[in-house]
């Protein structure tokens, strides 16, 4: 993956994304076709892991069969969105070790506050997938980043489900090196930073809350 930005334009994750945008779509409907999505997007945002061989038995015979390398991959939560997209990634890669950052948006700067951070050890042997919904500013995933290579981090690749090109420009100033995968580059960020068209906020769609 050496592409900035990749929009992941299948039939099924595009067909999800409508229904997820749709006001009139339940919490729990939307809380499902999340997971569904993710699960899709991971097999996206999962390609080229590094690969070795196993000798093993089949019931006719032994072979080299091929299975992840290294270190187990990490799967970062930006809080509380991102658990979304987490649970459903989970499912497909059970094994992957998680990690939670907490960041809040100040609604008046737009800027990201800091309130938790808690990941795995190892992170600059493992391939490191930072999960949030919404690329809207940019500021809080940009953030979460910094921590990332703060801890350790060195491959690094950041999962989303919609982006706007506001956020898509802030990452590639602040981390050129970290692929983003989405599932939709949308319009433009309004005037207080939520993404257009979009799907409304995230976090609250997903929980029930206002």
């Amino acid at each position: 993956m050496t592409q900035h930005l990749t929009v992941v334009n299948h039939p099924l994750i595009q067909h999800k994304l409508t229904l997820m945008r749709e006001q009139s779509t339940s919490t729990a409907v939307f809380r499902q076709l999340l997971r569904e999505i993710s699960q899709l997007l991971a097999y996206e945002v999962t390609d080229k892991l590094p690969m070795t061989t196993r000798r093993i038995e089949t019931p006719l015979k032994e072979m080299d069969a091929p299975v992840l390398a290294g270190r187990k991959l990490a799967l970062i939560s930006i809080l509380r969105a991102g658990n979304g997209l987490l649970d459903g990634m989970l499912e497909l890669i059970p094994s992957a070790r998680v990690g939670f950052v907490g960041l809040y948006r100040d609604e008046e700067t737009l800027k990201p506050v800091q309130y938790y951070f808690k990941v795995p050890d190892h992170l600059e042997e493992r391939m490191v997938i930072v999960v949030d919904p919404m690329l809207a500013t940019g500021n809080s995933s940009a953030a979460a980043i910094d921590l990332m290579k703060q801890a350790g981090a060195r491959n690094i690749r950041f999962l989303c489900l919609l982006a706007a090109p506001e956020g898509v420009a802030r990452m590639k100033e602040a981390h050129p090196d970290v692929p983003i995968v989405t599932a939709a580059l949308d319009e433009k960020l309004n005037d207080v930073g939520y993404i257009l068209p979009g799907l409304g906020d995230a976090g609250d769609r997903m929980f029930g809350t206002k």
